[in-house]
């Protein structure tokens, strides 16, 4: 029985969520929400770009789904189960954001490296349209992809505004819009210290790559206490709750109470020990 009411309730979200899955032709295109647009930047940071955001949320919600039922078959405890699958529903986002932080910090180490192809290509006597398309065949591989794409872009419209706007919606990181508009300006009203700004854009991030580095390699510590802390006490009460005397007292309302209490005070452990440990990543102020 339980079987089938998972069942029935994973077709019913799946149909709810399929007008944004598999739109009408003839449906009239709106605006994101700001949400939407948060999301599909933090996919395209993760290298998903493919992905629509709806397939993300459907996913997040059969997580969460399945992550109740398994949870109710080990432990038949209705609060329990409502917990597990909150955890479970989340569980794609964080993966997300892992991806995309990974992603970013792998992304920062060749930015100044990208840098100095371009000083190198200015300096040389290349315009900006031929420095692109240097990085879009010989840069970092990192990059390779995106300058490719807008090199492409460019000579299909023959537009750099376009192809500046597309280069920096394929990267979504605050390094690339720096480096993105610095290029613009230089294009749009000139500039004689291009190569000087450049260099100095180089240095800096150089300097920002390697002091996160260290900070992040110093408190990594922190953030694997802050998993292990949540995670700890939440094994022990699903093996506990796998005895009879346990669901009895789990499952009344004093019980639930408990559980929804602690599941809202792991939460907000869990976000302080991680902001205590977490350098704050650099907006996006040209996104």
């Amino acid at each position: 029985m339980t079987i089938a009411l998972g069942l029935l309730l994973g077709v019913g979200l799946l149909l709810t969520a399929s007008p944004l899955l598999w739109p009408a032709g003839d449906r009239i295109a709106r605006g994101e929400t700001r949400a939407g647009r948060v999301l599909r930047e933090r996919l395209v940071q993760a290298g998903l770009s493919d992905l629509h955001p709806a397939v993300l949320i459907v996913l997040c919600v059969l997580a969460g789904v399945a992550s109740a039922a398994v949870i109710f078959a080990l432990a038949p405890v209705t609060a329990l189960a409502l917990v597990g699958g909150l955890v479970g529903a989340v569980v794609p986002l964080l993966l997300l954001g892992w991806r995309a932080r990974r992603r970013r910090r792998a992304t920062r180490i060749v930015w100044p490296d990208v840098v100095d192809n371009l000083v190198s290509a200015v300096r040389a006597g290349m315009s900006l349209p031929e420095a692109i398309a240097e990085l879009g065949r010989s840069g970092p591989t990192a990059t390779r992809a995106a300058f490719a794409a807008a090199d492409r872009e460019l000579q299909a419209t023959g537009d750099m505004g376009i192809a500046f706007d597309g280069l920096k919606a394929r990267l979504a990181d605050p390094v690339a819009d720096r480096i993105v508009e610095t290029l613009r300006m230089a294009r749009e009203v000139g500039g004689t210290e291009l190569t000087a700004v450049l260099r100095g854009l180089a240095g800096y991030l150089r300097q920002d790559a390697a002091l996160r580095a260290e900070v992040e390699a110093r408190q990594s510590w922190v953030k694997n206490a802050a998993r292990l802390g949540v995670a700890a006490p939440w094994i022990v009460l699903l093996l506990l709750a796998t005895r009879p005397e346990a669901v009895r007292a789990y499952d009344s309302p004093l019980g639930a109470a408990l559980l929804v209490s602690g599941f809202l005070v792991s939460i907000v452990a869990y976000r302080i020990m991680i902001a205590v440990g977490r350098l704050p990543e650099e907006r996006r102020w040209f996104g």
